[in-house]
């Protein structure tokens, strides 16, 4: 076989698959999960400037209130989806805090 043949074959090494990929590094760490979950909602939410916001509300914010909250934001069409976010988030930690209120034994 010549060597125009394997040229052909559409295959490729592996190493060259990520020679032109470059991530922008800007000197921030992320080491734990929530951290980049975080970020991750930043950018979703496009407001990178509140990244440190998000990244806290990770931490310390039930996952599926943020989850519920985003499906929210990422189907409607606001003006700033940041301010929406936070809005739904408030409003579905206030109807967890009601339900457990109900369901507390009175006293």
């Amino acid at each position: 076989m010549s060597d125009s043949k394997k040229k052909n074959s559409g295959f490729q090494p592996v190493q060259s698959l990520f020679a032109d990929f470059k991530l922008e590094d800007k000197g921030g760490y992320i080491t734990q999960e929530f951290q980049d979950y975080g970020y991750r909602l930043a950018i979703e939410l496009d407001d990178l400037e509140h990244k440190a916001l998000y990244i806290k509300m990770a931490k310390q914010i039930e996952r599926g209130i943020l989850e519920r909250a985003l499906s929210y934001v990422s189907d409607s069409q606001a003006d700033s989806r940041a301010k929406l976010f936070m809005w739904k988030v408030k409003q579905l930690q206030d109807e967890i805090k009601q339900v457990t209120i109900d369901k507390s034994p009175n006293t």
